[in-house]
């Protein structure tokens, strides 16, 4: 069983989202709300910093206050420097281990105890970098419940490509078709189909309209509801796959 972390096992998707609206309103050269920003968000969750951050930034016009920035940072582009300013909003969100330990999906992390108690093979498929996982499961003392982690720093390209989850077979010598991916985002999602995996999505607000237009996912097994529905669905698909 394969799990994603952002949107997935942590409400990170949202901290995310919101470092992305702070530095959009910062950057804009109009006045815009975080809340449209957030709701923009909903259309890139899940995609690589460079896809989420050119795509803003063509929304809100975020171009040339941007690369003004480009100096400030040492980097040579505007979204780079887009990426930038979001980080250190994000930084300083996820700075305080109490807000990663509130913002836990809990329904998601009984799932992962109870695959690793029942002796599954767990992995985590992140698009999120090294650095920031490695904090993360550091604050949440989560390292041992995974077999392996493969982060975007091991892939050259992000969801929804099937790189990240083809790499996770390959480290642990897994057959697709006999995997389960815990996805969260539509391009997760894709990206697990597209390597040949089961999927049971997990919607967040962010996601669900997303999921909903997947043409290769099974709705049956977009859970909206995971506190009542996430469990019966897993034992659904085990007893089909048996």
């Amino acid at each position: 069983m394969i799990f994603d972390l952002d949107g997935t096992l942590l409400q990170t998707e949202k901290l995310k989202a919101l470092s992305y609206a702070k530095a959009a309103v910062e950057l804009c050269p109009r006045n815009i709300t975080e809340d449209e920003v957030l709701a923009a968000f909903k259309d890139v969750v899940g995609l690589s910093r460079r896809e989420v951050a050119t795509k803003l930034m063509h929304r809100f016009d975020l171009h040339e206050k941007a690369h003004a920035r480009q100096e400030a940072f040492g980097v040579m582009s505007g979204w780079q420097a887009f990426v930038q300013v979001r980080l250190t909003y994000y930084n300083d969100l996820i700075s305080d281990p109490n807000t990663l330990r509130t913002n836990q999906w809990a329904h998601n992390i009984s799932l992962l105890e109870a695959a690793r108690a029942q002796g599954c093979i767990t992995a985590l498929a992140t698009m999120s970098h090294c650095e920031q996982v490695t904090r993360i499961l550091d604050v949440l003392d989560m390292h041992d419940r995974f077999d392996f982690v493969a982060t975007r720093d091991d892939v050259e390209h992000g969801k929804p490509d099937p790189e990240i989850y083809n790499l996770v077979a390959d480290e642990l010598s897994l057959q697709p078709q006999n995997t389960l991916v815990i996805e969260d985002s539509p391009s997760g999602a894709q990206a697990a189909l597209n390597a040949g995996m089961h999927v049971i999505a997990v919607a967040t607000p962010f996601t669900k309209e997303g999921l909903y237009k997947l043409s290769d996912l099974d709705h049956h097994f977009i859970v909206e509801n995971p506190a009542d529905e996430l469990l019966p669905r897993v034992r659904e698909f085990v007893a089909d796959f048996a």
